[in-house]
């Protein structure tokens, strides 16, 4: 399973990075586990690789996601365990060429450092908002929500222009079926072979203009031609419903998301609010971002 990058701006993939900052430090077969029922995998000079490091590289690549566990006897784990030995290699080799003593070197390795250690501040700070009692409360909150919206379902067929349009109502009020008018003369292919049908979703997620056109309609009624981008549109009401929300797994990714952009925000809001940020551009003075332009994803509401 590929995991998702994580959604804010600090979460950044450093691994590279990781490799050559840390692997300077001599770790050899007595060293202490970095964490729990860790085990040394390989060694490279006596520099010990632990299960840990390869299946951070591997979320760091996005070929896990972070809570998958990684069988260390996997020929995943095995591809990855040689990125990860070939990045102390390089390393190893960068530092008898003394390439890590030069000021473009050190500059890379502390801005490596920063990212790690904003990582480890949001991962402490933000996790905390991100519990499964807050993941529930935003539930409820859109469960709450979408028992008060309502959902249309939409048959759709699309002509070229507003004469063959005016046609097509022509034919529908002579009886002809709507699905199967949709087959013949709908321009639109995506919807054409399954008579024109859009299926259910809430007015405001379609154009403005069917949105406008289908506010108050009946299952049954026929609206148009409505003039659109691509075509004139003439609609068919097929049902209206309650929303049917998400379940609360469907809906969890989604959430967290939302919390985790949120925690971010309120973090960064804080810091900034007690920091002096300058930010200069071309020697042009200009005023620090806020920090709301830090911003979160649509409301959890609105997951589907």
């Amino acid at each position: 399973m590929r995991a998702r990058r994580p959604p804010h701006r600090l979460f950044l993939v450093a691994a590279v990075g990781l490799a050559l900052g840390v692997a300077a430090c001599g770790r050899g077969r007595d060293e202490a586990a970095p964490e729990k029922d860790d085990r040394v995998v390989a060694t490279v000079d006596d520099r010990a690789v632990w299960a840990s490091d390869v299946r951070r590289e591997a979320v760091a690549q996005g070929l896990i996601c972070e809570d998958d566990p990684l069988d260390v006897s996997s020929e995943l784990f095995r591809l990855v365990m040689d990125e990860v030995v070939d990045q102390k290699l390089l390393a190893a080799e960068a530092e008898r060429r003394g390439l890590d003593d030069s000021p473009a070197a050190q500059r890379r390795l502390q801005a490596v450092r920063e990212r790690i250690l904003g990582d480890m501040l949001v991962e402490k700070v933000v996790s905390g908002a991100v519990s499964e009692q807050a993941v529930e409360r935003l539930y409820a909150e859109q469960q709450r929500l979408a028992r008060t919206t309502e959902e249309v379902r939409v048959r759709l067929i699309l002509a070229p222009t507003k004469d063959q349009a005016d046609a097509v109502l022509g034919v529908l009020g002579q009886g002809a079926a709507f699905e199967a008018v949709a087959a013949q003369r709908s321009i639109d292919d995506a919807t054409r072979y399954s008579g024109g049908d859009l299926g259910y979703s809430t007015l405001d997620v379609l154009p403005g203009a069917y949105a406008a056109a289908l506010q108050g309609k009946t299952p049954g009624q026929v609206v148009g031609p409505i003039q659109t981008e691509t075509g004139w549109a003439v609609l068919k009401v097929e049902d209206r419903r309650a929303e049917t929300p998400p379940t609360l797994e469907q809906a969890r990714p989604q959430i967290v998301r939302y919390l985790t952009y949120e925690g971010v925000r309120q973090l960064l809001e804080q810091l900034r609010g007690k920091a002096e940020v300058e930010i200069t551009r071309g020697g042009a003075e200009t005023p620090p971002p806020a920090a709301a332009r830090t911003s979160a994803p649509p409301a959890a509401g609105n997951a589907s």
